[in-house]
């Protein structure tokens, strides 16, 4: 069984690097090797950054929700950075490093929004919880619609932003805003596979889950915090990409399992090996670029609408 898992990873890993390695040679920028090094691999590291950090958050949300068809943006997060990320564009301070942490702020403020919606009594109901966040995530969507309304030539960036894009341009400043946002995610990806025994137990119950120890509203609170911080970085530099939370961990479980200390992993890998694949394809396959997030949607919404279908099927 240990053998068969490493050769599932090492597989999923050696995917990884072959897709990668396509990805900066995809299309004629090989020509111009400086060309690779200024446009081609920052997208690339920003693409396994993000792919990597959504699958996470996907398969952390639905362990401890319990529900196939929870999201990473389902929590309202990527509204609320999306938000700051749209008000810096509207203030014209997108070409500074100033749009990354607007987009950060606006993670945040979401976070502390749905976070006392969704708090009562010392506990967090997961219905209450995804409600909040429905809820949060509308309230900030019309802020961005207003925004939309009131920008003039930056309506533009702003409907790039929405859709997701891997194109972020990094400037010298905006190097170390990002490897910060870097460890943020390591750091809160380390503490969600430290809590994979926590979330397999879980998977039993709540009830059954508290009977055997686990501090079940504890978890769910360290869950929901660094999910958000998570989507709130990846938001801030790539926009909203959504269904890679949604896919990936339902294709990983059918991989390795559904143990959290492998699901984790193999989402990791999976996550960002698939939005490379979806960001050569919107690269190539028409006359001008899409933007990432009409691939990945593309892709998600029928994978979204099966699994609504079988989770009928299954209560009828």
């Amino acid at each position: 069984m240990a053998g068969k898992r490493w050769t599932h990873f090492l597989f999923l890993s050696i995917l990884l690097v072959v897709v990668a390695f396509l990805s900066i040679g995809v299309g004629p920028s090989w020509i111009s090797s400086m060309s690779i090094y200024r446009v081609r691999l920052p997208r690339v590291v920003l693409g396994i950054f993000a792919g990597s950090s959504l699958a996470l958050i996907g398969a952390a949300l639905q362990g401890i929700l319990r529900n196939p068809l929870a999201d990473p943006y389902i929590l309202g997060v990527s509204s609320g950075a999306a938000f700051g990320a749209a008000l810096a564009i509207v203030l014209r301070i997108a070409a500074t490093l100033l749009t990354p942490i607007f987009g950060f702020l606006g993670a945040i403020l979401a976070i502390v929004a749905v976070y006392s919606l969704a708090r009562s009594e010392g506990r967090i109901p997961k219905d209450t919880l995804l409600l909040s966040g429905v809820l949060v995530g509308f309230f900030f969507s019309a802020l961005v619609m207003l925004l939309m309304v009131m920008a003039k030539s930056e309506l533009h960036q702003i409907t790039y932003l929405l859709m997701g894009n891997l194109g972020f341009i990094f400037g010298r400043r905006d190097v170390p805003v990002f490897a910060v946002f870097v460890i943020v995610v390591v750091v809160c990806g380390v503490i969600i596979y430290s809590r994979s025994r926590e979330m397999n137990i879980l998977s039993l119950g709540e009830e059954g889950a508290r009977q055997l120890g686990v501090e079940t509203e504890k978890l769910k609170m360290t869950v929901f915090v660094t999910s958000s911080l998570v989507v709130g970085s990846v938001v801030a530099f790539c926009g909203a990409i959504g269904f890679i939370g949604l896919m990936v961990p339902h294709i990983a479980r059918l991989i390795v399992g559904p143990d959290h200390k492998r699901l984790i992993v193999a989402s990791l890998l999976l996550g960002a090996t698939l939005l490379l694949i979806a960001d050569a394809i919107a690269r190539t396959v028409a006359p001008v670029e899409l933007p990432v997030g009409v691939i990945t949607a593309i892709f998600g919404v029928p994978f979204f609408a099966y699994l609504l279908k079988r989770r009928h099927a299954r209560f009828d």
